[in-house]
């Protein structure tokens, strides 16, 4: 009497892993998940590990998160994975207000964003 189970977001040979409010703009956060797209995560590891951005500690976190998924929840070949997708999307923005001359106030706006990392098993060319 239940509800039918929903259909799984991704292929079986996937896994995925998304970091929701990361302090940056998506701007920014879009030049890291640029450097590790199509790599595989074994590369893409050490690319984050040696990457001079700021943001790259969390983009790290994230991959690691979908490594493990991969291997925990999807029984997946940690060695033959590669990113298959790393996209950025916005969140919320904090609205705060500075002092300006006569009065006014000038609008300052600090962005967040977050970033979904998709792993999927490398097919094996034999």
């Amino acid at each position: 009497m239940s509800k039918p189970k929903a259909p799984p977001r991704q292929a079986k040979n996937e896994s995925r892993s998304v970091a929701r409010m990361l302090r940056t703009s998506p701007q920014k956060l879009n030049l890291v998940a640029e450097s590790i797209r199509g790599l595989s995560a074994e590369k893409a590891l050490a690319e984050l590990q040696f990457s001079p951005k700021r943001i790259a500690v969390e983009v790290h976190k994230c991959l690691k998160s979908a490594i493990a998924n991969a291997e925990n929840n999807h029984g997946l070949d940690i060695d033959a994975l590669i990113v298959a997708e790393a996209y950025v999307g916005k969140n919320l923005v904090m609205k705060r207000m500075s002092a300006r001359a006569r009065g006014r106030g000038a609008r300052i706006e600090k962005p967040f964003s977050q970033v979904t990392i998709v792993l999927r098993q490398a097919e094996e060319a034999a």
